[in-house]
């Protein structure tokens, strides 16, 4: 009896927390999120880095890959800050259909202190000026 309600109590919580986590990550064959770039390098230097095993670490069950030892820890003192924007995918193709298309990792923009991924430099600044769109909505200007 005791048994049955541990793994009743065990399965309930692996429920609750697939439930929390409804984003499909963006990760490679070897569950890397955007090909190993260095996430925080785009902050930092305004640039696609690629990342090194030797500056990885694990967060949520996603690996990231860091250019230096730096990056790695302002990742792990704030690692919501760096996570892309809709898992990874390309911005453009989620928000517009909800599809989940793959990225170029040099082809990205921060926005509002968030790292957002393209396919392509013409789905970057399609985005661009569906946001523009979208904000003149909401301040109540016709596009």
């Amino acid at each position: 009896m005791i048994m049955k309600n541990l793994l009743l109590i065990a399965f309930a919580f692996a429920s609750f927390t697939m439930i929390g986590q409804n984003i499909e990550y963006n990760l490679n064959k070897k569950g890397v999120i955007v090909d190993g770039y260095d996430v925080v390098a785009y902050f930092v230097s305004n640039e696609a880095v690629k990342g090194k095993k030797k500056h990885q670490t694990i967060h949520e069950n996603i690996t990231f890959q860091f250019s230096s030892e730096e990056n790695l820890q302002l990742f792990l003192k704030d690692p919501k800050k760096y996570v892309p924007q809709y898992g990874g995918w390309c911005a453009y193709a989620t928000k517009t259909t909800g599809g989940k298309v793959k990225v170029d990792p040099k082809t990205f923009e921060i926005r509002d202190g968030k790292l957002y991924l393209f396919y392509d430099t013409w789905r970057s600044q399609y985005f661009n000026l569906l946001e523009k769109r979208n904000s003149r909505r909401v301040a109540g200007n016709n596009p």
